[in-house]
């Protein structure tokens, strides 16, 4: 589970700002809501850079991310080494293509609900529903830096904040588009991912989420029983 939480989400970490005034909230997340209202799908290029307390120098990684609504994704870590996370709405693969390995993780109902609870980082930039997304996140602050917005979230399920006790997502104050996310982990460590050369809206081949083992791969199932 935690190697596939290192390929999703990234916050951004940039210096503390004042913080706007409460009310401002429901406005900045009135106005993201309806920047989402017409979102069908989202690719961008990004840069993932993992800060661990035990080395003295971040390792950097560089990829894609690909999205279709309402929950179709594709993460790809492609340097130094190739990693894809896919998911369909129903099930999720996350693939080591050099060790011809992959990993079956459910997705949806069929999920256990501490890790449906998990899996909603993978959306928390790009949510779809304003009343979903406040049942799953607790707005702990918001502040105006660099030409974003920063929210900093804390997920309200325990068994997530477990593993990540806090969340912070950088939106363009302009457009409400998506810049960085980072992710704190319960150990000090950091998952930021910037996004650039982002494209909203445009056509993508179906086969990008659609995902089949070729008979050379082993795949295991964690949650399998």
């Amino acid at each position: 589970m935690k190697r596939a939480g290192f390929i999703v989400l990234a916050v951004g970490f940039l210096l503390a700002a004042p913080p706007v005034f409460p009310a401002d909230t429901n406005a900045v997340l009135a106005g993201w809501f309806a920047a989402q209202t017409n979102l069908l799908t989202w690719s961008a290029d990004l840069t993932q850079t993992r800060t661990l307390k035990t080395l003295t120098q971040p390792l950097v990684a560089t990829g894609h991310i690909s999205f279709a609504a309402p929950g179709k994704f594709r993460w790809e870590i492609l340097r130094p080494g190739q990693t894809i996370a896919v998911g369909d709405g129903e099930k999720m693969f996350v693939i080591y293509p050099r060790l011809k390995r992959a990993e079956l993780y459910p997705l949806g109902a069929n999920a256990p609900r501490e890790w449906r609870d998990a899996l909603s980082l993978l959306q928390a930039g790009l949510p779809r529903d304003r009343r979903e997304f406040v049942a799953q996140f607790q707005v702990l602050s918001l502040a105006a830096t660099n030409g974003c917005w920063r929210f900093t979230l804390q997920p309200r399920a325990a068994a997530t904040r477990q593993l990540m006790p806090q969340l912070v997502l950088d939106l363009a104050t302009n457009d409400f588009s998506l810049v960085a996310t980072e992710l704190t982990f319960v150990d000090g460590s950091r998952l930021r991912n910037d996004f650039t050369r982002a494209v909203r809206n445009a056509a993508l081949d179906e086969k990008l989420f659609d995902w089949q083992p070729p008979a050379d791969f082993k795949v295991s199932a964690p949650f399998a029983r």
